[in-house]
């Protein structure tokens, strides 16, 4: 929604597929999720981090892909703040074989290091934004698909789950009659919708043929501190960053349009929570859910709550963009899946807003 672009912003929207996307549908041609370096690195690594806890049942090995993303890396840690022992492959995205070998690679690694004990793939890499072309998605689920289907035959190393971060925003950006649940029928607006929706039919293929369990997290607007300012979307980050540097946002939808917002550690904790309620399904189960916070904000409403946060005006005009065709104007969720994930103490907006402005203004040293 909002047309301020840096340099380094039209640089890096122009095509950065890797590392998980921050899932804020609000029609920004800036971008939100933090500064966060991408983990997109020239060479086949498998980097293993974590305590162990023996205080408690071990949990299980975990695997994320897209930890160098704003969501994967808040996954990665809090498991390791947990004291599991999490993974990170470092994927050369760039070049699609040496990708696909890294990602078979560290597919095998979690399932045999686990020695027949439970593991975990939390997939959080996802290739671009609203605004992004087929093309883009068909590559990336070309790679994808290589990788599932050369790990299908052998995955049925003990007993596993995989997660697959998917966009609520995406999915349901053309339902009518807000608030959304997981039985509200998806009606994507945009290649990055329908790309989604693809994938999560592609990893329910890859668990029914492995009997690997697969909760798809259909999340909502992430926010916070660490989010990716080089991506084009990301309402808060982008109306921040755009104050910092002194440039004016441009909102090319609505000032009605409302999202909901989900502060980047409650998603993360929310992701856990629901893995360990799939993990006590049976094996082969699939489970799609909603994670949201059920706060929902109008643009005025967040551009109120930034500018409290800064305590002075922003600079914001109205603006055009193609990208509008593709968003929704009322993107309210509620889940009534795995209720007990939801039941929890969200962080109030305005205070997420304000700490993701303080991380902001520290990190541009003002």
């Amino acid at each position: 929604m909002v047309a301020c672009r840096s340099r380094a912003d039209a640089r890096l929207a122009r095509g950065a597929p890797r590392g998980d996307r921050g899932r804020d549908l609000h029609g920004v041609t800036p971008d939100p999720h933090g500064a966060r370096p991408d983990p997109h690195g020239a060479r086949d690594e498998l980097h293993r981090e974590g305590r162990a806890d023996t205080s408690g049942p071990v949990p299980p090995r975990t695997l994320v892909v897209g930890a160098g993303g704003f969501l994967g890396g808040a996954v990665h840690r809090a498991v390791e703040a947990s004291g599991g022992d999490v993974r990170a492959a470092t994927v050369p995205w760039s070049d699609p074989s040496a990708a696909e070998q890294v990602l078979v690679d560290a597919v095998r690694g979690i399932r045999d290091s686990a020695d027949g004990q439970p593991w975990r793939i939390v997939w959080c890499a996802g290739t671009g934004v609203v605004a992004t072309g087929e093309d883009v998605f068909a590559a990336e689920q070309t790679l994808l698909g290589r990788v599932l289907d050369a790990t299908a035959d052998d995955a049925a190393a003990g007993e596993g789950t995989l997660f697959f971060a998917s966009s609520a925003g995406a999915v349901y950006a053309g339902c009518a009659d807000a608030p959304f649940d997981e039985s509200t029928p998806p009606a994507p607006l945009a290649p990055y919708g329908r790309a989604k929706l693809a994938v999560e039919a592609r990893f329910r293929q890859w668990a029914e043929s492995t009997g690997a369990r697969l909760l798809v997290g259909r999340i909502s607007n992430l926010y916070g501190p660490g989010a990716n300012l080089g991506k084009a979307q990301g309402l808060v980050s982008q109306l921040a960053l755009a104050h910092l540097e002194g440039r004016h946002s441009s909102i090319y939808v609505p000032m009605t349009t409302t999202r909901d917002y989900l502060y980047i550690e409650d998603a993360a904790a929310m992701v856990l929570d629901a893995l360990d309620a799939v993990d006590g399904l049976a094996t082969g189960s699939t489970v799609t859910k909603i994670l949201a916070s059920g706060q929902p904000a109008t643009i005025t409403e967040v551009v109120d709550a930034v500018q409290d946060a800064f305590g002075e005006p922003l600079d914001v005009r109205d603006g055009a963009d193609p990208s509008a065709t593709f968003q929704g104007l009322d993107l309210r969720f509620r889940s009534t899946v795995l209720p007990q994930v939801d039941d929890r103490a969200f962080l109030p907006f305005r205070e997420g807003v304000a700490r993701t402005v303080e991380a902001l203004r520290a990190a541009h040293g003002a």
